[in-house]
């Protein structure tokens, strides 16, 4: 006789249309039930519309009908909250005292860095005001769903984003909020989302330490901070504030990356620090926590943000960044 087992193994092979991640994977399937030979699959309706649901249900008998021994096969769907069907193990928060550090940048490779360590990764892209994330991954799509759910846009190498950027019409056109308007805004990508079942959940938050960066860290259960720095004389104050910020909110740092840290000029074989000298240690030392990388000024890789694929880049400054990464990620286990 088929197992519920099984049953859950067969529905991977449903993909929701728009997002084309699994039934299985944003965690819709909510029940299965084996008696003897008939087969009863409840699914979740959440942000799928009525034509959706339609779809699916009749995807869902085609595939399990396929297993040995089942004769009869009933689909129901129930309406459940976004946030009740997020299974996210980490949340990941990446923050700057201050703009134009490369955090979006930082907080996009990591993305890339978790993905290519096998893990299954979301980016939400809480920098409502100056977001660059959808930019950087070639990402145009709008999200799905109905009134009851949000699903994210799936990016090229399977990773799951949301961005207010992608509801605007059109990407350059400015969002004139005040902060109460953009912490509801970062508070609904959290609640109304369909995630489903992720790893991690890398956080893009907006520079600075005002309200959209305390929503995150009251609302949002981070599971980790990663500052951002570049190598100027500032430095040191504006990380401490990001610093003390993560601190008062009880969240660990789990360490710092500093951001255009040199040029690296192949004919003379030779760094040149555009910015004074590195203060990648002095800053690891102010947050009592590991230095993960210092990342150069890399045309190549500021060619592949403006075309849209990050998720190609590789330089010996990243797979630094993704070993540091990962030792620091096994504090949180």
């Amino acid at each position: 006789m088929v197992t519920e087992g099984q049953v859950r193994e067969s529905l991977k092979e449903v993909l929701v249309p728009g997002i084309m991640r699994s039934l299985v994977m944003l965690n819709m399937v909510r029940q299965v039930t084996v008696s003897n030979q008939r087969i009863n699959v409840t699914l979740a309706s959440t942000a799928l519309s009525e034509a959706t649901q339609d779809w699916i249900g009749t995807k869902t008998k085609t595939v399990v009908e396929k297993l040995p021994d089942v004769d009869k096969v009933d689909v129901e769907f129930i309406e459940i909250k976004p946030i009740e069907l997020n299974q996210i193990q980490y949340v990941i928060a990446v923050m700057s005292g201050k703009g134009g550090v490369g955090k979006s940048l930082v907080a996009s490779l990591t993305a890339v860095a978790l993905k290519r360590q096998g893990n299954e990764v979301g980016i939400l892209d809480a920098d409502i005001t100056g977001s660059s994330i959808p930019k950087m991954f070639g990402i145009t799509a709008r999200p799905g769903g109905s009134n009851t759910g949000i699903l994210p846009v799936l990016s090229r190498s399977g990773m799951e984003v949301m961005s207010f950027s992608l509801l605007l019409p059109h990407e350059d056109d400015a969002v004139i909020w005040r902060g109460p308007l953009i912490s509801k805004a970062i508070t609904q990508f959290w609640e109304d989302v369909v995630w489903g079942k992720l790893d991690y959940l890398v956080v893009d938050l907006p520079p600075g330490t005002a309200d959209a960066s305390l929503t995150v860290m009251q609302t949002l259960p981070v599971s980790g901070v990663i500052i951002v720095f570049t190598p100027q004389d500032l430095t040191t104050m504006i990380v401490k504030k990001a610093v003390n910020m993560a601190k008062k909110m009880g969240k660990p740092i789990l360490g710092v990356v500093e951001n255009m840290s040199y040029l690296y000029v192949p004919e003379i074989d030779k760094r040149i620090e555009l910015f004074g000298k590195g203060k990648g240690e002095e800053m690891a030392q102010a947050a009592k926590a590991p230095l993960l990388g210092q990342l150069p000024i890399d045309p190549e890789l500021a060619k592949l943000c403006d075309e849209g694929n990050i998720e190609r880049y590789n330089s010996d400054a990243f797979t630094n960044l993704s070993q540091a990464l990962a030792q620091a990620l096994l504090k949180l286990n």
